[in-house]
């Protein structure tokens, strides 16, 4: 080879490989930490993504005697297990089966004859909480989740910004070879991010999960959900009358399971499934809540105390387990009239049915795991709820969750129409607070309520056929939602990282369970745990725990916020290494203890970012406490199309005048939606039908709750500006006005209401323009999606907020506006 063609190659290399690259020498091979399986053993998981592997062949100046190797791919270590974990919404450790409940649960049953049970396993008492510690591993104020997303405050622990040096179960996997999914519930998107413009970051797919389907959001219609894949907004149910969400997850998660072993058998795969149920609404076909018709006819004393029987019998409890006493604010079952009895038993059916529903589609995954030929080298980790039940429907319970908190609450009469209803597409049901009690027994207390094992206390089974052989077995140490994470890193042979994406990782607060799987008497390693929300809090430490009376009850929508939680709190204190279920308040009698737990509470509240303390609750949800896309704005123009749009990210309607003008064309026999927001259970829509404009506005599902403004004529084909204009009373919040319906700049229709929504429209519908999605306003003018049959120009809407100012002359935000509404 000649020197000036030598040199030729000299240049070319530097332009293929880069100035300052650390090309081989041709006679040379690099060795690399994934070029073969003999150096898998030396990576360094610590630090995700994985380094590039070097390259491992050989260079020479032509390709014929140059070694090729292609980059070798991260593998996860050898033999290292797929893992199912799942978990239900809103489920109290006395509820299913397993655990002695009365919900027949045979899949979570089936689950614990092959694994184990755990009795001695808590969550945070809430939702987003629960679900931002989990897959995190971190105390849920470290992950800034102190309460739900919806209610999230300017402060490090709660303002749901999970941090960057937190990285999810699914990143990390994800980082070390595994295929990562999420199907069901992601609580945990910030109000303000849930959009299609994002920012994604906190979306499943920015935490690590390749593949997401599912919803944004505490609340969910199994009939007419807002789900998304990945992040495009889809609605399967349009055209699929029998849809229901609980069959759909269970079908695509399947599916999943099956393609990804066909495609990659060698990859392991993590399926993170968790439902909407059993959090309200409860929806279930029709043939699954009247399985339990009449099952619940005795009520929830006589439910509490067979329950209690059943654990004992079954062993999850000690055998000196007694049942606490019923909550002051519950009656006693047999104080209830005979019209209030059977809409509660009715109420209970229902919530039944839909928990076993849930657990027969959850086998149906499960199902799909042992087709593989995977469920030996798969651990199972079912979690039967992310906190205790819920006590957030009120004592009548409701056919509409949002009624009572928006002022339209749910009379005996009414609900006595809607018994058929329930779980259907008509409702958006709770059941009575008393059903909740019962469902947690033995335990005081429900969700929200992070003082008592009530809120906090929820049965877990693991399912490791490789490495569990005490099949059916229970174990008792005292674990939390944060060692999930742990565990599943100890049994899939990877560390937790130091460093991923370049941002060092704060060490996860929780440890493996691994240690049980092998010894039911092993010493527990979680000594210490602290518990709060909205101002409940506890800590347990060595057998014992510390505990504040709930200030608020659970079902206290409004009122009842204690203003100085530091100090308004009375203490309880319970020995519960002999007293399983809290029933003997010991704070009288040893109060050096009680003392002494107390402090070492505010030192783990110190540590893990949970003050200031803030007992607060619907207050937190007021408009302009959070960021918002919409915040500063009184203008929004919109096009067709413009679906899906959350409440974080609309224009806020509530409690102030406002005016949306379509500027349309109008075809021949013109239908359809112009703008809605919400649907069914709260919202409006702008619309046309049969070519004459209409207006739809109503408070809830209640018949008395809607009003309708509609013109005379139809409309003749061409360009036309439809108005409909609402001037508000004032005078505070949900308070009454004008809806006026124009065409053209002339009035065609006017009403006056009385009262108009205080807080919220939906729970879980949208801003939709040009179409309709999720419920329609009114079943029997239209259904979803009514899309508009002409051309959309363009839709505005106008604010008209009062001008509210401070003493020194400041407009107040949003959120100080509604306060001083609220106030009023």
């Amino acid at each position: 080879m000649n020197h000036s063609f030598k040199t030729s190659i000299t240049i070319l290399s530097v332009l293929l490989f880069g100035i300052g690259c650390n090309r081989p020498d041709s006679n040379q091979t690099a060795e690399s930490s994934l070029g073969s399986s003999a150096s898998m053993g030396n990576i360094d998981r610590t630090v995700l993504p994985i380094a590039d592997p070097q390259f491992h062949g050989s260079i020479d100046s032509i390709a014929s005697t140059s070694k090729p190797d292609f980059p070798k791919g991260v593998t996860a270590p050898a033999g290292a297990p797929n893992v199912l974990l799942i978990m239900t919404d809103d489920v109290g450790f006395g509820a299913s089966s397993t655990f002695g409940g009365p919900i027949q649960t045979p899949t979570f049953e089936k689950l614990a004859a092959s694994g184990l049970r755990f009795n001695e396993f808590h969550t945070t008492a809430l939702c987003s909480p629960t679900r931002a510690a989990l897959i995190a591993g971190r105390n849920h104020h470290n992950v800034a989740s102190g309460t739900i997303t919806e209610m999230a405050t300017g402060y490090p622990g709660y303002n749901s910004l999970v941090p960057k040096s937190c990285a999810s179960v699914g990143e990390i996997l994800k980082g070390n070879g595994w295929n990562t999914s999420w199907f069901g519930k992601m609580h945990n998107v910030p109000d303000w991010m849930s959009s299609t413009s994002g920012p994604f970051d906190l979306w499943p797919a920015g935490l690590g999960f390749e593949y997401f389907y599912g919803f944004l959001g505490g609340d969910c219609n199994q009939w007419r959900p807002a789900l998304f894949e990945n992040t495009t907004p889809i609605e399967p149910y349009v055209g699929n009358p029998d849809y229901i969400l609980d069959k759909d997850l269970a079908d695509k998660a399947s599916s999943y399971i099956r393609k990804q072993h066909t495609i990659s058998p060698q990859k392991p795969f993590f399926v993170y499934y968790c439902t909407g149920t059993a959090h309200a609404p409860h929806h279930a076909p029709k043939e699954w809540i009247d399985k339990y018709k009449g099952k619940f006819d005795q009520g929830w004393d006589k439910v509490r105390e067979a329950t209690l029987t059943r654990q004992k019998q079954l062993g999850v409890v000690p055998q000196n387990t007694k049942l606490t006493v019923r909550n002051e604010g519950i009656p006693a079952w047999d104080s209830l009239s005979p019209d209030q009895k059977k809409i509660y038993a009715r109420e209970m059916e229902v919530y039944a049915g839909a928990l076993s529903y849930a657990d027969y589609n959850i086998g149906r995954v499960i199902d799909a795991v042992t087709e593989t030929g995977q469920l030996d080298n798969t651990i199972i980790i079912f979690i039967m709820g992310d906190n205790g039940a819920s006590a957030e429907g009120t004592l009548n319970g409701c056919s509409s969750e949002s009624s009572d908190p928006n002022g339209a609450t749910e009379d005996i009469p009414f609900l006595l129409t809607q018994l058929d209803k329930l779980g259907s597409k008509y409702s958006y049901n709770h059941y009575s607070y008393g059903w909740a009690h019962a469902m947690d027994a033995p335990f005081q207390w429900t969700k929200q309520v992070a003082s008592h094992f009530g809120g906090t206390r929820n049965g877990l089974v693991i399912s490791y056929p490789k490495m569990i052989t005490d099949k059916g077995g229970l174990r008792s140490q005292f674990h939390h939602i944060i060692d999930i994470v742990p565990t599943i890193l100890d049994v899939c042979g990877v560390p937790q990282p130091k460093r991923v994406n370049g941002i060092d990782q704060r060490p996860m607060d929780g440890v493996s369970m691994a240690y049980t799987f092998k010894d039911a008497k092993a010493p527990g390693t979680r000594n210490t745990q602290y518990f709060e929300l909205v101002g409940n809090r506890a800590i347990y430490h060595n057998g014992w725990i510390a505990c504040t009376t709930p200030y608020r009850k659970p079902w206290q929508t409004t009122g009842g916020e204690s203003k100085n939680p530091a100090d308004d709190f009375k203490w309880e204190l319970y020995h519960v290494a002999d007293d399983f279920s809290e029933s003997e308040n010991l704070a009288s009698t040893q109060t050096d203890t009680l003392k002494a737990l107390q402090a070492l509470w505010w030192e783990e509240a110190r540590k893990n970012n949970v003050l200031p303390l803030d007992a607060s609750f619907v207050e937190r949800a007021a408009p302009g406490i959070r960021p918002s896309l919409a915040r500063d704005r009184n203008s929004f123009e919109y096009h067709e199309g413009d679906v899906r749009i959350p409440t974080g990210s609309a224009p806020e309607f509530l409690n102030k005048s406002w005016t949306i003008n379509a500027d349309v064309v109008t075809p021949k026999n013109c239908n359809g939606v112009l703008a809605a927001m919400g649907g069914y259970f709260g919202g409006f829509a702008l619309m046309v039908k049969n070519g004459k404009p209409m207006f739809l506005y109503r408070i809830s599902n209640q018949p008395k709750h809607l009003t309708t403004l509609q013109g005379q004529q139809a409309l003749s084909p061409g360009p036309h500006v439809i108005t409909a204009d609402f001037k508000y009373d004032g005078g505070g919040i949900g308070k009454g006005g004008t809806f006026v319906l124009s065409v053209d700049g002339k009035e065609i229709a006017q009403k006056k209401v009385d009262k108009t929504t205080p807080y919220r429209f939906s729970l879980d519908e949208t801003f939709d323009v040009g179409e309709d999605t999720g419920t329609p306003l009114d079943y029997s003018t239209y259904d979803v999606p009514y899309k508009f049959n002409g051309e959309i120009k363009k839709v505005t809407v106008d604010l008209k907020p009062s001008a509210i100012t401070k003493t020194d002359g400041q407009k107040l935000t949003e959120g100080e506006r509604f306060a001083q509404l609220v106030r009023e």
